[in-house]
């Protein structure tokens, strides 16, 4: 059995620990530009309404030129005509300016569309401590990943071999997948909410499940493990993110019925004028980029802990299933995801139902890795924990 080294591992405990310091400073910039999105709301509409203006003003005098001439050569019906055209303009101008109003069905009315795009595509709006918050992720990132690789490296095995390496492969997992989809689409509004669970595993690794870089179990030493533990991380990572996109669409959904309701309530009304929810997609948005998520993740599930994990049971203790606590809770999962996704798309649970179906899976996957791992005996207790 080869050595570990204990250097590289030493540097491997120290990069997590930056990680996690630099994923701590991305969660609060992300926090603070949430906190601040009143400032940037006002900012935007501002440049909007300038942009709306200089564009009305540019067709006035175009009108004006336009009448100008028709009147030399058609004489004063056409200046009176052109002056109609103009208080017509002037009019809308003015009727626009009273819709932009303080209160938050107004201002969504008026500038909504512009602030946040319903296919999380990028719009310009400007958010500079949002996307500082992303320069700190993708470094932190790569002090991860050079953590994680250096801790394999160091034990000479795949670095995923107990609850701390799952953990915090996982989270790298979620960081990584965010920052990819960050790409192409605008989801900074997730990043309080992808950097919490972040620096919540990172934490709960390090407090929870402490565990020196040291050689695994004979079961472990196999293969498959690289497939099967890795296709786990990264669907778990996904359902991270549809599981934080799951608790905005539950809220984004109560603020949009408050709005139509009139906000007649306390909690109504303060939801109504959340202006952080301003820069996030509808509820309706949120829900199909949820299932469009959890239906990729569902196949890494399937493939990874399901078939994956019933192959490698058959070399390791000579059958595919044995009600194992842990094999029964992977079914489980499988099943309410399964279930989510089958209702959504042929029984038509979308909105709510569909959120509280996706939130109940990530719960039972939470159960099953910080409760079944610890407490229930069983074939795969690898947590690496001390006895």
């Amino acid at each position: 059995m080869p050595t570990i080294n204990v250097q590289l591992a030493e540097y491997s405990e120290l990069f997590m620990l930056i990680a996690a310091f630099i994923y701590t400073l991305a969660f609060i910039l992300f926090s603070i530009d949430a906190a601040r999105s009143s400032a940037t709301i006002r900012r935007v509409e501002a440049e909007l309404a300038q942009e709306t203006e200089a564009e009305r003003a540019a067709l006035r005098e175009k009108k004006l030129v336009a009448a100008g001439s028709a009147d030399s050569t058609a004489g004063e019906p056409a200046e009176s005509d052109a002056a109609s055209a103009d208080t017509a303009s002037t009019s809308g101008v003015a009727s626009d300016s009273t819709g932009d109003s303080d209160s938050a069905g107004g201002a969504d009315s008026a500038s909504g569309a512009e602030l946040v795009d319903e296919d999380m595509a990028y719009v310009g709006t400007r958010r500079p401590i949002a996307n500082v918050a992303i320069a700190f992720t993708a470094i932190a990132a790569l002090a991860h990943a050079f953590a994680v690789i250096a801790r394999g490296l160091a034990a000479s095995r795949w670095p995923l071999g107990n609850m701390f390496e799952f953990l915090t492969g996982a989270a790298l997992v979620v960081t990584l997948v965010y920052l990819i989809v960050l790409i192409r689409r605008d989801v900074r509004f997730l990043g309080v909410f992808v950097l919490g669970l972040v620096v919540t595993m990172m934490v709960g690794a390090t407090i929870g499940f402490p565990t020196p870089v040291g050689h695994v179990q004979p079961a472990l030493q196999s293969p498959w493990i690289a497939i099967h533990v890795t296709l786990a991380a990264m669907s778990i990572g996904l359902f991270v993110l549809t599981f934080a996109m799951s608790l905005l669409q539950l809220v984004q959904a109560r603020r949009e019925a408050a709005l139509l309701a009139g906000a007649e309530t306390r909690v109504q009304r303060v939801l109504a004028r959340a202006s952080f929810l301003r820069l996030v997609p509808s509820a309706f948005a949120l829900e199909n980029w949820s299932y469009r998520i959890n239906a990729v993740a569902f196949v890494f599930w399937t493939l990874g802990p399901m078939i994956t994990g019933a192959i490698w049971a058959r070399e390791s203790w000579g059958r595919y299933w044995g009600w194992d606590t842990k094999e029964v809770w992977t079914f489980v999962i499988w099943v309410v995801y399964a279930g989510y996704l089958h209702a959504r798309a042929t029984r038509g649970w979308t909105g709510n139902r569909a959120a509280w179906l996706s939130i109940i899976g990530f719960a039972c996957i939470i159960f099953n890795y910080a409760v079944v791992n610890v407490y229930f005996p069983g074939l795969h207790s690898y947590a690496g924990l001390p006895e």
